[in-house]
């Protein structure tokens, strides 16, 4: 299930870990991992807008661990400068 925040602008970003909709097999769940970090997985953002996505690595657990500024701050970091 996509998580959803809005910064400053008033720009929603939908989040999701990247290749979630493959089920649970273990072969896709690896797949969503980054490379040679095993607690780190890929992360695509989707603005509401004219933005681009961004794709983060953030830690497996990010749902739960990182609060809301945390999780735009990684995002502000990988957008676009029109973006920001």
């Amino acid at each position: 299930m996509p998580r959803e925040i809005t910064d400053a602008d008033g720009i929603t970003w939908s989040c999701i870990q990247a290749f979630a909709g493959l089920g649970d097999d273990p072969e896709k769940a690896d797949a969503a991992r980054v490379e040679g970090s095993p607690d780190e997985v890929h992360v695509v953002c989707t603005p509401s807008g004219g933005a681009k996505s961004v794709r983060l690595e953030l830690p497996s657990d990010w749902e739960s661990r990182l609060s809301d500024d945390e999780l735009l701050d990684a995002i502000r970091s990988q957008a676009p400068e029109e973006a920001r």
